[in-house]
């Protein structure tokens, strides 16, 4: 590789470093303003907007409906891949979330390949939580889209179209159902009467805010949450920086001696049963 093309992988890996303790440090700074409001009036009608969150997260929830082929507790978890593949790969992401935005474009591509290759299981963990913090339906509205799209056997490729047209997170172009039924011609066999109805009708919405819900009782606090094996590796694997090769690497160095799994067309194929997800990866729900 030559040194430009270091020096452009290095530039990437900075933007999205900087990008994640930037989206850090406003959280925090969002929280400082809310605690230390004075006037009486905000205070108030902060207190009142906690209530309902706090209700909001409380309110035990299963869903009605869940997109066909999820697995884990409650079927909560998108699965793609082999389900006997030897290592499992583990990814918490928002649909905003441009942290997530930076690390799909410039991972997306390799976790497809182990994927394929019958190296990995991925369990994609869909959650939608800066739609409390910002204006808008962005996060909501593209999880119930992703999950409408895992129902018709197309999410991996209608995640990786997501996240290469994902716009700037203070825009909620995404809280335009029409933008992502357009994303949605893209993926080839998606664009049909069926996922323009769960799209439009919000048919897995509950589904999406028992994802939410179950993210909120982690020990997980941001996105992207990438973990091998139960293990974080994003945005780094010990001392070893998180890059497309160390990746591989790790999972290589994870599947020594083991036989590999057997992928189903375009990492599709639903896993057969729910005892094989994240069987290598330990619950981080409290209680």
């Amino acid at each position: 590789m030559s040194e430009k093309n270091r020096e452009g992988k290095r530039t990437a890996r900075e933007r999205m470093l900087a990008q994640r303790a930037a989206d850090e440090a406003s959280g925090r700074r969002r929280k400082k303003l809310v605690v230390g409001g004075s006037v009486l009036a905000v205070i108030a009608a902060a207190a009142v907007v906690g209530v309902v969150v706090q209700n909001q997260r409380s309110k035990p929830e299963t869903p009605a409906a869940a997109p066909a082929g999820t697995v884990g507790d409650k079927n909560l978890v998108i699965p793609v891949g082999s389900a006997n593949a030897p290592s499992v790969l583990t990814v918490y992401e928002d649909p905003r979330c441009p942290a997530c935005g930076m690390f799909e474009r410039e991972f997306s591509s390799t976790i497809d390949q182990l994927e394929d290759q019958g190296k990995i299981y991925t369990n994609a963990h869909i959650v939608s939580f800066i739609d409390r913090a910002l204006p808008g339906k962005g996060s909501k509205n593209g999880a119930n889209a992703l999950a409408c799209a895992q129902h018709a056997g197309h999410f991996r490729d209608f995640h990786d179209v997501l996240y290469r047209n994902q716009p700037d997170e203070t825009n909620d172009a995404f809280g335009d159902k029409a933008v992502l039924l357009n994303l949605a011609k893209q993926v080839n066999g998606l664009d049909t009467p069926a996922f323009e109805a769960c799209v439009k009708d919000n048919g897995f919405g509950g589904w999406v805010s028992a994802v939410q819900q179950d993210f909120d009782k982690s020990s997980y606090k941001s996105t992207p949450t990438v973990l091998l094996n139960g293990q974080p590796i994003y945005p780094k694997n010990g001392n070893e920086e998180i890059t497309p090769a160390n990746l591989a690497k790790w999972v290589d160095a994870a599947n020594q001696g083991k036989q590999l799994g057997t992928p189903g067309s375009n990492g599709q194929t639903p896993a057969p049963t729910s005892a094989a997800s994240e069987a290598n990866n330990p619950s981080p729900n409290a209680g």
